[in-house]
């Protein structure tokens, strides 16, 4: 049975955009605990455009789930994560044009500073997963670098239409996941998943964390937060 990481950043995204106190993504992971969430999951950005240092701070303090970091392999923010040291670290590429994170994260093209990072972080009792594309050559890469887990992109999954196109973003998710779990980490998934598409990637063989938070959010604005959690985790956990 798979576990749920509620993304709040898109929470966060609306306060941003007054440039206010609310809504405040500390109270959204309450509501999220609430909801059953098993984890809460950030990313505090080079560019502060949603996440601020404060939330990571309070969250640290707050949460009673595990804490989940996304982040950049950038030295201001592996020094504010060895820090505060959340429960764990998710190293995601990051391009300030992008409005979301866009492909997984090119471990086999710099080995060198990923490396350095994953045991900056293993040095601060933080556990570290890889944000990858289904490739085989970037798992080898993280399994060489002795990443704990691996978070499978499934943008491309979510985004293919119904039928040959997704079936075959499936496979692709299915073969990567076994090359993961052959390496001895653990496997994650997450990107663009929703409310329709997320049973067919729990399915997938020892899928052990999936990380959502667009879909929730918005769904949050219609049903409220607790409740959209709950729906999301009742599908995560086999019970609808």
């Amino acid at each position: 049975m798979a576990v749920l990481g509620v993304n709040i950043d898109h929470v966060a995204t609306l306060r941003q955009a007054r440039r206010t106190y609310e809504p405040d993504p500390v109270w959204a992971a309450a509501f999220a605990e609430l909801g059953g969430a098993d984890g809460i999951t950030i990313h505090l950005r080079e560019d502060r455009r949603h996440i601020q240092d404060r939330d990571l701070e309070i969250l640290r303090q707050t949460v009673t789930v595990k804490l989940n970091l996304e982040m950049a392999c950038n030295q201001e923010i592996v020094a504010i994560a060895c820090r505060v040291r959340p429960d764990q670290a998710t190293l995601v590429p990051e391009r300030r044009e992008e409005v979301t994170t866009e492909g997984g994260l090119d471990v086999a093209g710099n080995r060198v500073r990923v490396a350095e990072v994953v045991a900056a972080l293993h040095d601060h009792g933080i556990s570290v997963s890889l944000f990858l594309d289904p490739e085989l050559r970037q798992i080898e890469a993280g399994a060489d670098l002795k990443a704990d887990a691996v978070e499978l992109h499934t943008g491309a999954y979510a985004l293919a239409k119904p039928g040959p196109d997704r079936n075959a973003q499936l496979a692709a998710l299915q073969t990567a996941g076994a090359r993961v779990r052959q390496a001895g980490m653990v496997l994650h998934a997450g990107h663009g998943l929703n409310y329709q598409n997320v049973q067919p990637v729990v399915a997938i063989p020892e899928m052990h964390e999936l990380n959502i938070g667009h879909s929730i959010v918005a769904r949050a604005v219609l049903v409220g937060l607790e409740k959209a959690v709950r729906e999301m985790k009742d599908l995560v956990s086999g019970e609808r």
